[in-house]
């Protein structure tokens, strides 16, 4: 795992970005907002998978933007008014990680997933990750914003 400042958005040497989401169908909050403004058409896709219960907590929905870039959804809650659970967020990052192995992908920046309005404590989500990454594996890049 690598971490650095700034904005995940302008990473422009990674195959995917990630963040954790709810399994309700809103992205109405902190940097969902922006996944589903950048990508309204990956919005729709995932805002049906939840209401037809094929995005759940501890799941994942994978998506390809136009451009290539993949992102992936992590069901890290399963509704917004609900924190975020340990074992969601392995589950969800586990099949990720599979994910981007079969399909080629090397380098995924994420936010502090889990750690803002999915309220756990970072150092809980990050010990957690670091359990279940390989050294030979997919490399996550956590993003932090910092003072411009």
């Amino acid at each position: 795992m690598e971490h650095r400042t700034g904005d995940l958005f302008t990473a422009d040497d990674v195959d995917a970005l990630a963040h954790g989401c709810n399994c309700a169908g809103a992205m109405g909050r902190g940097i969902a907002v922006e996944f589903r403004r950048r990508w309204p058409d990956m919005y729709r896709e995932y805002r049906a998978r939840c209401l037809d219960g094929r995005l759940t907590e501890g799941g994942l929905f994978p998506w390809r933007a136009p451009d290539g870039l993949m992102v992936y959804n992590l069901g890290t809650q399963a509704h917004w008014r609900t924190p975020a659970t340990l074992a969601a967020v392995t589950s969800a990052v586990g099949t990720m990680l599979e994910h981007a192995h079969q399909h080629g992908v090397r380098r995924i920046a994420l936010p502090k997933i889990a750690a803002g309005h999915g309220g756990l404590a970072w150092p809980d989500v990050e010990s957690a990750i670091d359990g279940i990454t390989r050294p030979d594996g997919v490399r996550l890049i956590v993003y932090t914003l910092g003072e411009s």
